[in-house]
């Protein structure tokens, strides 16, 4: 925020702090990235997993069938566990001081799923793909616990100080439209319902990456706006969004940002009055953002090109 005029902040927490929560190990390992030591391939190892976390809040002796439901009455206990990120929330707002809202974040069940199953990245994604066509009903049960974990973090990323949340589905494209329906889908709609059942208030935004067919399935969910990438039209989903009283987060492609300075500033004028038209003014319920991260090579001075060149849209 000193260097760029950015109108929001976002808390960067790793979204596999979850299942560290949950017990689970994982390693950054160099040229690897994330690695789970013990990825999760049977039922008993989920089973176990319940175990441990029941005996960690004092409850032990509980059957199997019944753990689920246990854990689910007690996600707030385990959402205490990643009381360093709720600090983090409070020191960054309070060193913004008011300049900018801060966003909260987390991953998504399914997503969660996939890199605990996979252990590592994947181009293949064989192991979430045995478990949701072997044992369709036990990944639900996986499912549904993340979920209320994720959404008792969420919660307490609100009351620490955040002032907007976003769920990253960063693996929605793994799933064709059929199963993302099945096993992503509701579980970010019971994220989004618990949370605001505590807090009705905060505005939430659903991240479904490169699966651009989750959009309209989005249209009724509980979130009051969608991130795109680069591949879906501005203008047509926005508008379609709007329609349904929602808004539109994104999604100029990061390539952009290999241009020159002044053609980023050309490129970004182009991109809006191509969505918006006549650039008189940026329509309400829309975020401008890139369409997906930026990478290290990229010149710093073209991010402050493209914010400028939105501030600056309308005001001619």
């Amino acid at each position: 925020f000193d260097r760029y005029d950015l109108d929001a902040g976002i808390i960067f927490s790793d979204i596999l702090v979850i299942p560290q929560a949950l017990g689970m190990d994982v390693k950054m390992i160099k040229g690897q990235g994330p690695v789970f030591t013990q990825p999760l391939r049977t039922k008993e190892q989920w089973y176990e997993v319940e175990r441990k976390l029941l005996s960690r809040l004092g409850v032990t002796g509980v059957p199997a069938e019944e753990q689920e439901a246990q854990l689910i009455a007690r996600a707030p206990e385990l959402a205490e566990a990643l009381n360093y990120v709720y600090e983090a929330i409070t020191l960054t707002r309070t060193k913004l001081n008011g300049r900018a809202p801060l966003i909260g974040f987390c991953g998504s069940p399914w997503t969660l799923f996939v890199y605990v199953s996979e252990a590592k990245k994947t181009k293949t994604y064989t192991e979430c793909s045995k478990w949701i066509y072997t044992h369709p009903e036990f990944v639900h049960r996986i499912l549904r616990v993340m979920a209320h974990v994720c959404a008792q973090y969420l919660i307490r990323q609100v009351k620490a100080g955040a002032q907007m949340l976003q769920v990253f589905d960063s693996h929605a494209n793994v799933l064709p439209p059929k199963q993302w329906r099945q096993f992503s889908l509701p579980y970010l709609n019971l994220i989004a319902k618990l949370v605001k059942e505590e807090c009705p208030d905060i505005p939430m935004i659903v991240l479904p990456k490169d699966a651009p067919f989750a959009l309209e399935m989005l249209t009724d969910s509980p979130y009051d706006m969608v991130s795109i990438d680069p591949t879906l039209n501005l203008g047509k989903s926005h508008k379609m969004m709007l329609a349904h009283g929602k808004g539109i987060q994104g999604n100029m492609s990061p390539t952009t940002m290999y241009a020159p300075t002044e053609k980023v500033r050309e490129l970004v004028s182009e991109y809006l009055t191509e969505a918006f038209g006549d650039g008189s003014a940026l329509p309400q319920r829309y975020i401008a953002n890139l369409g997906s991260g930026m990478n290290p090579d990229m010149d710093p001075a073209n991010l402050g090109a493209f914010v400028e060149t939105i501030h600056a849209f309308g005001k001619k």
